[in-house]
């Protein structure tokens, strides 16, 4: 499970900074407006992509423990286990 944590993380964050990169290199100094707008568009979509994972990934981790954090301030005061068994 952790390992395959860190291999989504690392397939995640090699392609943003692969074409960030080769975005720079590729244009040289003749780009002209429309490679400009491109790359920024470009830019804008890898970064919404990112932060999409991010936090798909907070809300896969952070749900239960939001479930258990609101059950336990409700009124009834239920105990952990209660809050945890299916019945």
């Amino acid at each position: 499970m952790r390992s395959s944590q860190i291999e989504e993380s690392m397939a995640a964050k090699g392609p943003l900074k692969l074409k960030v990169k080769g975005g720079k290199g590729s244009k040289g100094s003749s780009s002209s407006s429309s490679s400009s707008s491109s790359s920024k568009y470009q830019m804008l979509k890898d970064w919404t992509n990112w932060s999409l994972k991010k936090a798909k990934v907070a809300t896969q981790y952070g749900f239960i423990p939001l479930i258990i954090i609101i059950g336990m301030n409700s009124d009834p005061k239920p105990d952990l286990f209660h809050l945890l068994t299916p019945v």
